[in-house]
């Protein structure tokens, strides 16, 4: 009788499979990025047959300086965003080209200019830092920290009020698997790296990291073979400890799930954090190691010698950096073009978000869920999902829309009505009476959909983290160390400069202690050690006066409602600031020592006085 040793076979069935798959996927990578055209000239006309058919003459390609230029105009935003796909596309484009430049004129509308702060004086008039960091969101605070720990003069600008205003704060909080990436991308790689760095990321810098995971749910039985085929494939992409779920075990797990759903797939390195929060912690910290942050700081032109950028020009004064590092978000391409290296161009897309009571999230999903193939996400995007956030309640969303206004954060009903019958097929209890707010964030996408992560290609001073959108959240940690990097190796290279190892450089960052998450004893003894933790000024959020006092108090300036809110959560909760709002309101006026008519929402007019919210009518949606 022939004994078969399953239990020592299955390994080495496992590296035949994933040495297979290797060969075969470098095969394929080969020959589908090998170039058709070697004559860049049969290449350009053929592209432009291509798109004549689309456009007809509208629109015409062009190569400057190594990079595919588009050309021409149009009336419609959507047939611009197509054009720069196409272009991109096209069989020859990779390999041939730095990167698209998509210079089509936008005849259909006014593309509104970027915000500037209110203010202009001389304060940052003739600094000299050595890296000059532009955009505090989480990449940019994120690159700041990572470069304190190196003896250096690190500057983080931003032309908000304050940090992570923009892409940041106005995200799922989603920190990804890695389960829809390409591999051989640099989404794909930093993403991997960055969820591995994850737990100790938000550990160091205090704030709270949920691994719930995520289900990847299916309806069709006869996909429950091709799933542990899938498996093996998820395997290869090293997403660690992805598994079949069949519906008995799922339905336990996730009762709120839709009853026709038959199996999923799990990944449990999928997890939660909140956005702004850990943005918010990562400038905190680069601050308390020694960058120097100024906020509403908007970069308003750049003067480019012999290749490297001499100074940049602010609404705060003249600055003399080394280094520069573009992390810019939507505007990233902008400064790109101010640094003399612009190779990619920025298509603004659109999400909108819903935010459930927290107290009904659990009877929906506790974890992270979507359903594969009842409605079809869309090109270039994530599709989206349910995701019970680092807070506990229930995020619905987002949708993806292209969009010519790179700071237009309007909600309008037909993105809820949209992600709402999208994500009933998922978890039909899902109701919008449940929501008790809703927000909406602009991506920084690129045409090749991937991140740009390098030096400049031209400008030799610079370093570029731009084009972050999804899974940035998740890449942050991992693109820090890297531009940080890159950023030493210029100085060492272009100007001498060998940094010395920072040894005073602390990770870690003092949360906020927050009573509502204590333990009785614990909360006893804070409140023995100051009586302002034991006054709850929010009852939705148990938030106490102590923590409203000590998000005033920290770092990095904070003077408004939304500020104090984005730190501690007054007004995070059902009532949203209905009944905590004038309290707070006060707190700041008396801590700032401001007239309570100069206190801001979000640093921008005043919260007696004048619409600060664009109307919405709930029942309309």
């Amino acid at each position: 009788m022939i004994h078969i040793d399953y239990v020592g076979l299955a390994p080495r069935i496992h590296d035949l499979t994933h040495g297979i798959g290797s060969i075969f996927y470098q095969t394929m990578v080969t020959l589908l990025s090998k170039p058709c055209y070697t004559d860049l000239v049969s290449y350009i006309a053929r592209l432009s047959q291509q798109l004549s058919k689309h456009f007809k003459q509208n629109v015409a390609p062009f190569e400057e300086d190594g990079c595919l230029v588009l050309k021409g105009t149009l009336d419609k935003w959507q047939d611009i965003v197509k054009a720069g796909r196409i272009a991109v596309t096209s069989r020859g484009f990779k390999g041939h080209y730095r990167g698209l430049v998509n210079k089509i004129t936008f005849s259909g509308g006014i593309i509104p200019p970027m915000n500037l702060p209110p203010m202009t004086d001389s304060v940052l008039e003739g600094l000299r830092p050595d890296v000059l960091v532009i955009g505090a969101g989480i990449i940019g605070s994120g690159i700041a920290r990572e470069l304190t720990r190196y003896k250096l003069k690190v500057l983080l600008i931003e032309k908000e009020h304050d940090v992570g205003m923009q892409a940041s704060g106005r995200n799922d909080g989603m920190v990804h698997p890695g389960l829809d990436l390409k591999r051989g991308t640099l989404k794909y790689h930093y993403n991997k790296l960055g969820n591995n760095m994850y737990d100790a990321f938000a550990r160091d810098l205090g704030v709270p990291l949920v691994r719930s995971g995520q289900y990847l749910c299916f309806t069709n039985p006869l996909f429950i073979p091709i799933l542990y085929l899938t498996w093996f494939h998820w395997k290869y992409l090293k997403v660690s400890g992805a598994r079949v779920v069949l519906k008995q075990e799922l339905r336990r797990l996730e009762p709120g799930i839709k009853d026709d759903v038959v199996a999923a797939l799990y990944f449990p390195t999928a997890a939660s954090v909140c956005p702004f929060n850990i943005t918010i912690a990562a400038a905190e910290n680069a601050v308390q190691n020694g960058a120097q942050l100024s906020l509403d700081t908007a970069v308003l032109g750049m003067q480019v010698e012999n290749r490297r950028v001499v100074s940049v020009r602010t609404n705060r004064g003249t600055v003399y950096p080394k280094v520069l590092v573009n992390a810019a978000g939507v505007f990233s391409d902008d400064v790109a073009a101010m640094m003399g290296d612009q190779f990619f161009s920025i298509h603004p897309r659109r999400g909108t978000n819903s935010i459930l009571d927290k107290k009904i999230s659990p009877s929906l999903v506790r974890t992270i869920a979507s359903k594969m193939g009842d409605v079809s996400k869309g090109a270039h995007s994530k599709g989206g999902g349910l995701i019970t956030t680092a807070h506990d309640n229930l995020l619905v969303g987002p949708d993806a829309v292209e969009t010519y206004e790179r700071e237009n954060y309007a909600t309008v009903k037909e993105s809820i009505r949209a992600t709402f019958a999208k994500f009933k097929q998922t978890a039909p209890a899902l109701d919008q009476g449940q929501i008790i707010t809703y927000f909406t964030g602009v991506r920084a996408a690129t045409y090749e959909e991937d991140f740009v992560v390098c030096k400049g290609q031209r400008t030799v001073n610079i370093v570029h983290a731009a084009g972050i959108q999804s899974p940035g959240l998740t890449a942050a940690p991992a693109i820090a160390v890297d531009v940080a990097h890159f950023a030493v190796e210029i100085l060492e290279d272009a100007f001498g400069v060998c940094p010395a190892v920072n040894e005073a450089f602390n990770p870690v960052r003092e949360p906020i202690p927050h009573v509502a998450t204590m333990d009785e004893t614990a909360r006893h003894e804070l409140i023995r050690q100051n009586s302002d933790y034991g006054i709850i000024l929010c009852r939705c959020e148990e938030v106490s006066k102590g923590e409203i006092l000590d998000a005033l108090r920290r770092p990095i300036p904070c003077d408004t409602l939304d500020g104090v809110k984005r730190r501690v959560r007054p007004g995070m909760g059902r009532c949203q600031g209905g009944f905590c709002g004038p309290l707070v309101l006060k707190l700041i006026a008396a801590e700032k020592k401001l007239p309570l008519d100069m206190v801001t929402k979000n640093g921008r007019g005043c919260v007696l006085c004048g619409q600060t919210k664009a109307p919405y009518s709930r029942a309309g949606a």
